[in-house]
């Protein structure tokens, strides 16, 4: 541990080496990023406007989409800038930051979705009870508490990463600064930290895991009482959190549960939980949702007919001004 530090500037080999193919990707990717930052700001913006969706349940989707707006533009943005450099580099201090926001978010996101399922849990199983154990004074503690959690987390890793000296090699093999590639370039045995970082991590995916199959397993086993209808309601609204939670575990699950390697794999996988999911996530939640199309329909209409009235108001004014001078 008493090797000097004097990395200062690290160098990112990104995600394929071919210019070319680099040029498809910013392409590709560009569109994306812009997507999921519309999309997700979109939601916020309804929520935050419109007064039919002031339940718990849009409190929770607007704080997600805020959530994965952040998560994304802390890698996408370099990302999508590094596809069009020669050389892709990062500080070491630009480096422990990104760590620090990626697992801030990331992890944000799940307590976020553990919230939700906790949501639809007290929604359908203890139905009339449902607006005094989910008061908007919960719900926003409930939010407060998932950043928080995620803050934690993440402070917990840096304050492991930040003690390791960097003396030798400065090439991270990823497209964006991760533990594991970091921890490769130390110039001492990480074994200890490598464990600690990953039992964070992993401890913390795997028990909000089981508590999300576990309220579903619950919720599914409540339906049985309900009628026809009522199910097929629930479900609808249960549905689009089981595609979220599935898209965001999943990638993560196969990265985190086997060995770490250098296959170009393992970074194809990472993007489709750090670019192309944060995409989805708004998309899966307004094409299943009538109330969100909804509220998106009126806000759509009173814009148009206040961009309207205002051209007519100009018109009049116009005719009235000119009326005058004839």
């Amino acid at each position: 541990m008493g090797k000097a530090n004097n990395v200062t500037e690290l160098i990112i080999t990104g995600l394929f080496q071919d210019p070319e193919v680099q040029k498809v990707c910013f392409v590709l990717f560009l569109p994306v990023y812009l997507a999921t930052v519309l999309g997700n700001g979109l939601i916020v913006t309804i929520v935050s406007v419109s007064k039919s969706l002031r339940s718990p349940m849009y409190i929770f989707l607007s704080s997600l989409s805020l959530v994965e707006i952040c998560y994304s533009s802390t890698v996408v943005p370099k990302f999508i800038t590094d596809l069009l450099a020669k050389v892709k580099t990062i500080s070491l201090k630009g480096c422990l930051t990104q760590i620090f926001f990626f697992h801030f978010w990331g992890v944000a996101e799940i307590f976020l979705l553990v919230v939700m399922a906790y949501d639809r849990y007290v929604a359908i199983c203890k139905p009339l009870h449902y607006m005094n154990i989910m008061s908007h004074q919960v719900c926003h503690m409930l939010v407060g508490v998932s950043w928080l959690g995620g803050f934690l987390h993440s402070l917990i890793q840096v304050l492991i990463t930040i003690q390791l000296p960097f003396c030798g090699p400065n090439v991270i093999d990823h497209y964006f600064c991760d533990l594991q590639p970091l921890f490769k370039l130390a110039c001492t045995d990480t074994f200890v930290e490598s464990v600690t970082v990953m039992a964070n991590s992993g401890l913390i995916a795997l028990c909000s895991f089981l508590v999300l199959v576990s309220s579903y397993i619950i919720i599914l086993v409540n339906l049985r009482n309900h009628s026809a209808e009522g199910r097929r309601k629930a479900l609808s609204t249960c549905a689009s959190h089981i595609t979220v939670v599935i898209l965001f575990f999943g990638p993560a699950i196969f990265l985190y549960m086997r060995p770490s390697s250098t296959f170009t794999e393992d970074k194809l996988v990472a993007v489709f939980y750090t670019v192309i999911t944060p995409m989805l996530n708004p998309i899966i939640y307004t094409l299943r949702n009538s109330e969100v199309k909804n509220a998106m329909r009126k806000l759509w209409t009173r814009r148009v007919s206040q961009s309207l009235s205002k051209t007519s108001g100009h018109c009049h004014r116009a005719k009235y001004c000119w009326e005058r001078e004839a």
